[in-house]
Parts: structure tokens; C-alpha cells; sequence
């Protein structure tokens, strides 16, 4: 994209000006790398030490970062969220034609919108439909009965099992794997016997799902990701989940078969969550934890032991197996 003027970059956000309105952008950076061209951004007051420094052409910042800026601000609210919107308009978009590229493999059964473009060795199967302006990349495979909703992007390598019905506006990163089957077992005469995955997986609009990401469809019933749901790389969501609109997950987290997780959640990476379990609205749970009962209140939640050197975890570890006996020890017999 061409570069912009400051002026017009504070017009088009409705951001206020301090400094000079014709300097020109050209692209982003951070405060500590940004070049005398590109725009920056403080939102960290961690960072406030590399404001002094910096060579940016201007930032994107709270209004106490005027009298400290060595260039125009551009003053903000939300400035990682104002600065997030003025990025996209330097992020390069290839262009998608719409149509269906020559080595792909679409059944005759499949409909398909005149808008929508289908790259190269993609499969689109039998009562599969793929709506207005989506985008199918190279060698994704839409299986039967799945639904892409108008304006989605199925980066490359995605595969959508069977009955997925992605909302409007959704994007799957590469690897991803969405309506494979649930993990239902059951124990018969000393063998496992297979239960069969009857559901499907429903994504509603506006979502984003990382790379290698898998989502299981339902054993009965459907796996439910609501609006707006941001999923990292490398997560397991299991059947029967439901996550709630807003909510977002970390990498290599984790949520078990049957678990309800609400609303405006956040779940850091590597955190786990076993199943049939019900997480409230407005819940954190931080990085490695492991939720192991239902969480009723809103809030912060974290489980495990801080990193510390190895020759005092392991005293502390003995420790821990010693806390019973001196709790009994130590309380009195009316109140065990």
C-alpha cells in the first residue's frame, strides 16, 4: 500500500493529532526498530523507556505520552487496538480471483458461489457449499455436508471433515483439522469398542482458528465454537465442547469432551481442561494450569508451582508429600 498521511491516518480512526499531520507513513514497526518512516505504537508501560528513543515517524499511544514522544502522536484509548487497525492497511492481500483453479476436484454435487475462489488441488465434495467471496486454499479439503459461510478463509491444508458449518468471516490457519471424529471409547469384555460420532462442528461468524488446530465433531449433538472465538496453533478442542463468544485460547491448550467454557474467557497457552466442566463468563486461566473442577465466579485462576531451581523443587516436592501428615499434626482432631 502506498503511504499515508498522519493527517489522514487520525481522520480515517478518529484518532486526535499531536504534531505534524503531513508526515507520511509507509509501514509499522516497534518502538525499538521502527524506521523514520513507519508508525509505532505504546500500549505497555513496560515499554515506555524506548519512547525516548525512538525513531519512529510517529506512535500510536495514551494521551500521558505526549510531553514524552520525540514525534507526532497519534492519541488513543486502546492504542495496541488502534495501532492493530492502522497495520491491516499495510498487510499485502494476493489477489484471489474468484473461480475454481483447474487441478482442483469439485463434485458435481457441491454448490458453489460464483464469487468464491478455489485454489489449486482443493476437494470439495458432495453436498458440500461454499458461500459468497470465500476463499478455499491449495489442497484444503471440504468434506461432505459442510457449509463455508460467506467471506471465509481456509488458508491452505485445511480439512473440514464432515458436517462443519463455519458463520461468515472465519479464518483457518494452514494444518488445521475441524468434524474429525470425538475420542468415544467404551470398555466391552476387555477391548474397546469404537463409539460412533454422530454429531457435527458449528463455528459461528467472525472466528479465527491457528494452524494445526483440531476441533471434534460431536458424538451427539455438535461441538459449538460461538461468535468472535480466537484459537491459537496447536489446540485440542474435544467433542461436545461449547466455547463461548469472545473467548480466547492460547497455544497447546487443551479442553476435554462434554466442557462448557463461557464467555470473554481467556486460557493461556499449555493449560488444560478436563471434561464436563462448566467455566463462567469473564474467566482467566493462566499459562500450565490445569482447571480440574467447575469455576462459578469470574476471575484469575492459576494451578501448579512457580519455575525454581531443580535442587529446591525437588526439596519442595518431597515436601508436598509431607503436607498431610503435618497438617494433621498441627490440627486439632475436632476440626479434621
Amino acid at each position: 500500500m502506498s503511504a499515508q498521511r498522519l493527517s489522514s491516518l487520525a481522520e480515517t480512526f478518529g484518532l486526535t493529532l499531536h504534531g505534524a499531520g503531513e508526515t507520511s507513513i509507509a509501514g509499522v514497526g516497534t518502538l525499538e526498530s521502527a524506521r523514520a518512516d513507519q508508525l509505532s505504537f505504546l500500549a505497555n508501560p513496560k515499554y515506555r523507556s524506548q519512547l525516548a528513543d525512538t525513531a519512529a515517524a510517529a506512535v500510536v499511544a495514551s494521551a500521558e505520552a505526549v510531553e514524552l514522544a520525540p514525534c507526532p502522536v497519534l492519541v488513543s484509548r486502546n492504542p495496541y487496538a488502534d495501532f492493530a487497525r492502522i497495520a491491516a492497511l499495510f498487510e499485502p492481500q494476493p489477489a484471489r480471483p474468484p473461480g475454481v483453479h483447474s487441478s482442483a476436484v469439485v463434485s458435481p454435487d457441491a454448490r458453489i458461489d460464483a464469487s468464491a475462489h478455489i485454489g489449486p488441488f482443493a476437494f470439495i465434495a458432495a453436498g458440500a457449499s461454499i458461500g459468497a467471496g470465500a476463499v478455499i486454499g491449495s489442497h484444503c479439503s471440504i468434506g461432505e455436508d459442510c457449509q463455508v459461510g460467506p467471506g471465509c478463509h481456509l488458508v491452505a491444508r485445511v480439512t473440514l471433515v464432515t458436517r462443519v458449518r463455519l458463520g461468515a468471516r472465519v479464518l483457518i490457519h494452514p494444518g488445521a483439522v475441524l468434524g474429525a471424529d470425538g475420542f468415544g471409547l467404551a470398555m466391552d469384555q476387555g477391548r474397546w469398542l469404537k463409539v460412533p460420532q454422530l454429531g457435527g462442528v458449528i463455528v459461528g461468524d467472525d472466528c479465527e482458528i491457528g494452524a494445526n488446530t483440531t476441533i471434534d465433531r460431536g458424538a451427539l449433538g455438535d461441538t459449538v465454537i460461538e461468535e468472535d472465538v480466537r484459537l491459537d496453533n496447536q489446540i485440542q478442542i474435544a467433542h461436545n465442547v461449547r466455547i463461548g463468544a469472545h473467548s480466547a485460547m492460547a497455544g497447546c491448550s487443551a479442553v476435554a469432551g462434554s466442557a462448557r467454557i463461557g464467555r470473554y474467557c481467556l486460557i493461556g497457552g499449555g493449560a488444560g481442561v478436563l471434561g464436563h466442566l462448566e467455566i463462567c463468563d469473564r474467566v482467566t486461566i493462566t499459562a500450565m494450569s490445569l482447571v480440574t473442577h467447575s469455576i462459578r465466579e469470574p476471575g484469575e485462576y492459576s494451578s501448579g508451582t512457580p519455575l525454581m531451581d531443580n535442587r529446591d523443587w525437588r526439596r519442595s516436592a518431597v515436601r508436598f508429600k509431607q503436607l498431610d501428615q503435618l497438617s494433621r499434626q498441627i490440627t486439632p482432631k475436632r476440626e479434621r
